[in-house]
């Protein structure tokens, strides 16, 4: 490959790398209102509508999301019941640990390893890995979620779904407490 291919490939990879380390953090947004508390708002019965998109922004599927949510202490279990436009429904059953740091972490069956996340103001972020159901196998893939509050009873939900480095969808949701 000649040096003049190579430069302009360079370039690009160089970008890539800057964009994807400029996204902000949690602590942007300490100062944001209203606070979200994770314990106060995931409490009791929630409901969730949603979109799937793939990585050109085109709408693949949509969702409704049944949630429950209950504490022990710190120790939490969230329930999620989801169900798609196409009929297919899965089910994820989240073990969760807040921290005294406004930090959580948090497992479920099939989340690679552990969930850790952090709420800064009305912000909470957190990222974890997911074995996706794929093509009649499974797909590892990151989770970038980033949760803003709306209202005490309201919040928008944005993941990204990052495969390689590289965002090949996003999940949408908008979650109220019933």
């Amino acid at each position: 490959m000649s040096l003049l291919k190579i430069k302009p490939l360079m370039v690009c990879i160089f970008a890539v790398f800057l964009i994807s380390c400029s996204a902000p953090s949690v602590e942007h947004y300490k100062n944001s209102s209203p606070e979200f508390n994770f314990k106060e708002f995931f409490s009791g019965e929630l409901k969730a509508y949603g979109v799937v998109q793939d990585f050109k922004g085109e709408l693949t599927r949509k969702l409704v999301v049944d949630m429950n949510a209950s504490w022990n202490g710190s120790q939490g279990v969230i329930e999620e019941d989801f169900v798609y436009d196409d009929g297919e429904a899965q089910r994820r059953v989240w073990k969760v640990t807040l921290n005294d740091d406004n930090t959580l972490t948090g497992t479920a069956a099939d989340v690679t390893g552990v969930a850790k996340g952090k709420s800064m103001g009305s912000v909470f972020h957190w990222n974890y890995n997911v074995e996706l159901p794929y093509d009649g196998s499974t797909l590892n893939v990151n989770f970038d979620d980033w949760m803003y509050l709306v209202t005490q009873s309201r919040l928008i939900n944005r993941t990204s779904i990052v495969k390689f480095g590289v965002e090949v969808g996003e999940v949408t949701l908008v979650i109220e407490k019933i």
